[in-house]
């Protein structure tokens, strides 16, 4: 049974659930925020290892859905521009296309679960179904590992993971306000092309832009 299992074989294990289960899912890996950072928990291959090293710059979709709760979804790694260094080490490895779904425990985020496809097709709404499936799975994993084991850690996480993702949303209300007609999934994108661009971290970029504004409300 999953839940008797220790949390890392339990993760690895919804993994290869994922991977099995999942059409088009060649690789699969859980993300987990940690300190503030985001590193890798599980993973079915070493494509996902290789490819999950990507938030060790700060961004990325693994990075970006960890902290903000939302699904991020590459159709095409050849073309895509919203994360232009990522899709090309993910083309050259063969990834055409990639899904990363938010960990979801109590409306706060504490990580991703991560498909990464190879074959022609991409990801459909279908795909992200059973994925977020998985993705509440591994939640409830991490949750319930911290009642018993390391629940202060985990709290702080948690806390560390609200507080990215109030103040990314505090930068995409700004945004949306200062350009009337731009939607929520806009302002996201455009926090996170600045964040490539600068080759900073998602949630500095949104707390540099709040702090400028909460500033400029003192002046």
């Amino acid at each position: 049974m999953l839940g008797e299992q220790p949390l890392s074989a339990t993760l690895e294990r919804v993994a290869q659930l994922a991977k099995q289960t999942i059409p088009g899912a060649a690789d699969v890996s859980v993300t987990l925020l940690q300190d503030g950072e985001v590193a890798s928990a599980a993973f079915t291959g070493p494509l996902a290892a290789q490819l999950d090293r990507q938030y060790e710059a700060g961004f990325g979709p693994c990075m970006d859905a960890a902290t903000s709760g939302t699904t991020i979804t590459i159709d095409d790694t050849a073309h895509s521009r919203r994360y232009p260094d990522f899709a090309r080490a993910a083309a050259r490895k063969g990834v055409r296309h990639t899904m990363s779904i938010g960990l979801p425990v109590q409306r706060q985020t504490i990580g991703a679960l991560n498909l990464y496809g190879t074959d022609d097709v991409p990801f459909d709404e279908a795909t992200q179904e059973l994925a977020t499936a998985f993705a509440s799975y591994a939640a409830v994993a991490v949750a319930n590992a911290g009642v018993y084991a390391s629940t202060a850690t985990l709290a702080a996480n948690l806390q560390r993971a609200l507080e990215s993702r109030a103040v990314i949303d505090q930068a995409k209300g700004i945004l949306m306000a200062r350009h009337p007609g731009m939607s929520a999934d806009a302002a996201f994108d455009l926090l996170s092309k600045q964040s490539q661009l600068s080759n900073r971290k998602l949630r500095d970029i949104a707390a540099e832009l709040v702090d400028e504004v909460q500033r400029g409300g003192q002046d």
